[in-house]
Parts: C-alpha cells; sequence; structure tokens
C-alpha cells in the first residue's frame, strides 16, 4: 500500500472516532489531522494498540461529556480509576493500564508540539502511573520440547492435507493445503526468529532476499527500524514449499503478503493476528501441550530468548535478535535466568579450585 493511500485510510478511521470535534479538511493542524500523522509515524503493531486504546479513551471522554483537548489531570486520574475498577467487567493489568496512559501522553504531546494552541497542556504529565515489574512477564512460555511438538503438530497437518489434496485435488483441498503450509511457514518463522507477530504479518513476499550468502528477511521493527535478519535453513525451507503450492502451475513469487488469505473470488488478503491466535491454540490443543489455553504467538518470541539463552547464546546477541534497546528488555523475556545451574557461583568455584 502506498504512503498516501495508507495516511488516507488512516484519516478515515481518525475521522470516525468518537469524541472530538467535526473533522475540518481545512485545518492542517487540527486534531483530527494531526492524530492521523500521529499515528502514522507509528510502527504497525504499535499503530493498531495505541488506536484502540485511543478510541476507548475518547468513546469515554463522550460518555463522560469531556472535550478531550481541554481534559486535566483530574480528569485523567479518573480515567485511570475506570480502568482499574470498572463497574462492570474485568479490571486491566497494570501493565496495560500503563501502556494505555503511554498511548495518550504520546498523543497529546504530538497534539502540544504541532498544534495552534488547541491543547495547551498535556494532563497525564501529573497522573501517576502503576508501577509495573519490567522483571516479569505473563506470557505462557515454552520448552524447547513443547516448542518442537507445536512445530511437528504443523509439519503433520500440513502432511495430512496434502495426502488428501493429492488423492482428491479439488480447488477446496488444494486451497487447505495451502493454507497448512502457509501456517507452518509462519510458526517456523516466529519460532526460529523469535518476530512479533505484528512484525511477521505485515511482511510482503519481497521481504525475502540474499546478503553475505544468506537468505534474510527484511521487515519494519518496532519503532519504524527497518531490520534484516538471517533465515534458518528450516524456516526458509518452510517458506519455500509454501510459497511454490501457492504460485501452484508456472511457478514464481507471487507479489502481496508473505501470510496470505484468499476470500472469496480469489482476493488475496493479509493474515490477520486473531487467526495466528486461534492457530496457536488450535495446533497446541492438539499436541497436547498443558497450557495451550493461554499460549498466544507471543509465546514463540518469549521462547526464542529462553532457549537461545540455554544454548549458551550472549545475551547481546539474543538482545539484537529481538530488536531490544534495553538489555533489561531482553532478560525479562529470559525466563531460564533464575534456573540455579547457571548461577555464576558454580562456575567462579570450578574456576578458583579447591581450598
Amino acid at each position: 500500500m502506498s504512503r498516501t493511500r495508507e495516511l488516507a485510510r488512516i484519516q478515515q478511521a481518525v475521522d470516525a472516532l468518537p469524541g472530538l470535534p467535526p473533522a475540518d479538511p481545512t485545518q492542517r493542524y487540527g486534531v483530527h489531522r494531526l492524530t492521523a500523522t500521529w499515528l502514522a509515524g507509528l510502527a504497525p503493531h504499535t499503530r493498531r494498540a495505541y488506536f484502540r486504546d485511543l478510541a476507548h479513551f475518547l468513546t469515554w471522554c463522550q460518555r463522560d461529556g469531556l472535550d478531550p483537548r481541554t481534559a486535566r489531570p483530574a480528569d485523567l486520574a479518573g480515567y485511570r480509576a475506570t480502568l482499574e475498577h470498572p463497574e462492570h467487567g474485568r479490571p486491566l493489568a497494570p501493565a496495560s493500564v500503563h501502556r494505555r496512559l503511554s498511548a495518550l501522553s504520546s498523543w497529546y504531546r504530538h497534539l502540544i508540539a504541532n498544534g495552534d494552541g488547541e491543547v495547551a497542556a498535556n494532563p497525564l504529565a501529573g497522573v501517576r502511573r502503576p508501577r509495573v515489574d519490567r522483571d516479569a512477564s505473563t506470557t505462557a512460555g515454552l520448552t524447547a520440547d513443547q516448542v518442537r511438538a507445536l512445530l511437528a503438530q504443523a509439519d503433520a497437518v500440513a502432511a495430512e492435507r496434502a495426502a488428501a489434496f493429492t488423492r482428491s485435488p479439488t480447488p477446496h483441498r488444494r486451497a487447505r493445503h495451502v493454507a497448512a503450509l502457509r501456517d507452518r511457514a509462519l510458526l517456523r518463522l516466529l519460532a526460529d526468529l523469535g518476530l512479533r507477530v505484528g512484525e511477521a504479518l505485515a511482511l510482503d513476499t519481497d521481504a525475502l532476499t540474499h546478503n553475505q550468502g544468506r537468505r534474510t528477511v527484511r521487515y519494519l521493527g518496532k519503532g519504524g527500524k527497518q531490520r534484516e535478519r538471517a533465515l534458518s535453513s528450516q524456516a526458509s525451507q518452510a517458506l519455500d514449499a509454501y510459497l511454490a503450492a501457492r504460485a501452484g502451475v508456472g511457478g514464481g513469487t507471487p507479489p502481496g503478503p508473505l501470510f496470505a488469505t484468499t476470500g472469496t473470488g480469489g482476493r488475496v488478503g493479509r493474515l490477520d493476528e486473531p487467526a495466528t491466535f486461534r492457530l496457536v491454540r488450535r495446533l497446541a490443543h492438539a499436541a497436547g501441550l498443558p497450557a495451550a489455553d493461554r499460549l498466544s504467538p507471543h509465546s514463540l518470541r518469549h521462547a526464542f530468548a529462553t532457549n537461545a539463552r540455554e544454548l549458551g547464546i550472549a545475551l547481546e546477541d539474543v538482545q539484537d535478535a529481538m530488536g531490544h534497546a534495553d538489555a533489561r528488555t531482553t532478560r525479562r523475556y529470559d525466563r531460564g535466568r533464575y534456573a540455579l545451574h547457571r548461577d555464576p557461583a558454580l562456575r567462579l568455584g570450578d574456576l578458583y579450585g579447591r581450598f
């Protein structure tokens, strides 16, 4: 999608948000246009999350009769209270509250820095945010054996559907076979490279390339940074098998989304995150994994960090691969860091020798 079309799509979504004044296309620095440019400057995954956060806040403002442009710290403190102690439903976890307030603070800062005085101050500046233990994570993890079982289950589904298609090569069975190969390739990419699910799903087929004699994938990481990673031979083979089956007779790499869906009429779309969540849990149940109902695509990213460290890969190499600016973020993913067999005392005792 071109930058112009993408911005127009974002602008359309912003204009449909509640709680804002009517859109005025003649206002270059009005809240509608600035909100669209703020969202457009974010990485795709962050953009979706921040849009949801903003939409929730603006809905609350509309219901409360509050103009978000003139909100004060007391108003935002009240909003935080509704997140932590809602009248209906479950309260948000501290990390979720913290992220939602951070998103709103980013929005207000953008309006202040670029507007014509419509927003005078950031009301989040005077609101305390919940303390978040950055050394903990609630995402369910996977051992190396469990990752292998999950990938083996994806292999089994692909083999089963290939056999069904061979026996009766109908269009329906071909589509199911291609989808199984797609799912297997996606899981392999998430497991072997530890990509965020949004990074993987945003890939187009031209993201696959070569560099320094290796097969690589180029993608847009968090913060809008262009990144390039080496593909494992297993991920490369899974991707090739999927793309070959998808291309069918005639071959060639089909253009468009790397992980594609095919709707009625043959229209190609992009696989989305909810479908990927369902995929991981469906395969986890079939593989008999004990935490199947709690797993997510992010569990594979956790497993990447934990199992890489178990292999003895240096923390800084895992940090670089995951695209973390701070090593403490990487350590939060490393569930094995509390394992007693990794305590430096054991190695130092051997180094210093006997009495």
